[in-house]
Order: C-alpha cells, then sequence, then structure tokens
C-alpha cells in the first residue's frame, strides 16, 4: 500500500458529475455535514455548461476538493478512473451527484480502515432514497457482518447478483488499479465488473452501518438504462462470462443458472421500468 504523510487525507472521495445541478449541492451539503473531516473531494465534471460546476465551486473553501472540467471525458466510468489516478488517499470511495452520505460515515469509515487496512473492499448498507430524499427502505448485502467475508462466498453470491450500490464501497487504491480500475466500455455493469476484480484481488469485510444514501428518480443512469434493454442484458452477460470461470467445475454447475435467472429478472425488470411489461 502506498506510504501516505500525516497531511494526507485517509479517503479520496471520487465524483463523476454530468448535468448535476439538481442534485450536488444535497450531496455536498452531506460532506460537509461530517464529524471527521479527513477526506479530500474530487469532482470530475463533463456538463455542457458550468451550472454544476458553480455549485461545487461555492464549497471549494469548505471542504478538501478539487474541480476539473473534462467535457472531453464522459462516460462515469473514464471519470471515475482519472479521479483514482488523481487522488491522494491509499483508499477511495464513489460518491455520485445525487448520492447521498448520512452523519458520521467519516468517522466509520476512519474506524473501518484502522481495523482492516488491508482488505480490498470495505461495504456497508445503504438507504434507499427518492428524489425528496424520504428514506424508501436499506438495500442490504447478503453477507455475514464484521469478519472478513470467505472468498468463495463473496464470488458465489456476487456473480448472482450486483448486491452492492455504488455510495457503499471503500477501496485500498492500489487494489483498483492493480485489478485494471473500471472498463469504461461497461456504462451500466463497470461497477459489478470491477467489485467481482476486486473480490478476487483481496478481502472484503462487510459492516451493518447504513450511513450512505442512494437516489432513485426519473433521470438517474439506472432508470435512464431501462431504455437500452439490450445494451443492458448484453453487459450484464459480458460480465458473466469474464468471472464465471474463477468458480470450479461444479460450483459452477450450480451458480450459473442462478446467475442466468437473476439476469433474465433484471432484464424483465428494466425493461418494465422503461414501460414495456411484456416480459
Amino acid at each position: 500500500m502506498a506510504e501516505t504523510s500525516a497531511r494526507d487525507p485517509f479517503l479520496s472521495v471520487i465524483m463523476p458529475t454530468h448535468a448535476g445541478e439538481r442534485w450536488i449541492a444535497a450531496t455536498l451539503d452531506s460532506l460537509l455535514a461530517q464529524d471527521e473531516r479527513g477526506f479530500e473531494v474530487i469532482v470530475i465534471d463533463s456538463s455542457p455548461d458550468d451550472a454544476t460546476l458553480a455549485v461545487a465551486r461555492a464549497y471549494a473553501d469548505r471542504l478538501d476538493m478539487r474541480i476539473h472540467k473534462r467535457p472531453d471525458v464522459k462516460p462515469w466510468t473514464a471519470k471515475t478512473n482519472l479521479g483514482v489516478e488523481m487522488a491522494r488517499a491509499a483508499h477511495v470511495c464513489m460518491l455520485h451527484q445525487d448520492d447521498l452520505w448520512m452523519p458520521g460515515r467519516a468517522a466509520a469509515v476512519r474506524g473501518w480502515l484502522a481495523a482492516e487496512p488491508g482488505a480490498a473492499m470495505h461495504l456497508n448498507p445503504v438507504f434507499i432514497v427518492d428524489e425528496n430524499g424520504r428514506q424508501l427502505g436499506v438495500w442490504q448485502c447478503p453477507l455475514p457482518v464484521g469478519a472478513p467475508v470467505p472468498r468463495d462466498m463473496m464470488l458465489e453470491r456476487l456473480l448472482v447478483q450486483c448486491f452492492i450500490s455504488t455510495p457503499a464501497p471503500v477501496m485500498r487504491r492500489d487494489a483498483f488499479r492493480v485489478v485494471g480500475g473500471m472498463q469504461e466500455a461497461l456504462w451500466y455493469a463497470g461497477d459489478w465488473d470491477l467489485y467481482l476484480r476486486l473480490a478476487k484481488h483481496g478481502v472484503t469485510v462487510y459492516h451493518d452501518d447504513v450511513l450512505s444514501c442512494f437516489r432513485i428518480h426519473g433521470s438517474s443512469l439506472t432508470v435512464a438504462g431501462s431504455e437500452r434493454i439490450d445494451e443492458f442484458e448484453r453487459q450484464l452477460r459480458l460480465v458473466l462470462e469474464a468471472h464465471i470461470g474463477v468458480l470450479p467445475h461444479a460450483r459452477r454447475a450450480r451458480i450459473a443458472p442462478l446467475a442466468e435467472a437473476s439476469i433474465r429478472v433484471n432484464s424483465a425488470l428494466r425493461a418494465a421500468a422503461g414501460g414495456d411489461i411484456r416480459a
């Protein structure tokens, strides 16, 4: 792991943004509300205008923040990779322009990293919230809490379904880079692919603190992607095919049909979200 000085942040928060002026103030407010402030924020913005940047710049004197206008870097996966390369901390996380941190998250993360600094990933459940920030439920992971998750358990369960919400993981920066970062062409499934590669690379620890929020709304990538259902399903299959071979033959024979069923269900739900309920 990289050496850090006393002045280095313990965590780099990577924010890929695009036309996020409606949401980003609430997101940055949630960072400003943290009692533990030893983290940095790296904003990579590809918006066609400066509306998102104008909001972000209003926080620049209150957060350890670097803001970069990069209209040439469009995919969120590419912006995330760029942010990780710029990061000063040994650990990184993603926070999208419409998601939130709960009070106490930064302090909790610092505690996790002190206890298990070598883990490739630390995970936690998140609140699902609507466009007004109202909590709709909790997005949990089917993992044992507290101790390192056995590698085979992590891989088998993650191959069936991507159960990790984007604002949840905290990742070792060197592990992110060693496994190749995010596949920039995977506009939807790039995070699932990354998590599987990190799960193969090192230990995962799951905590039961609900300390971040995933926002659902009509213009989110999750919903907008429903309009490209063929590409959505193709990406899921690409990721499954790339990683299912890590399992021993007997386990693969059991897990593959479950993963296939999951892809079919997820694709049907995405089509329904886009107005096509035939599936």
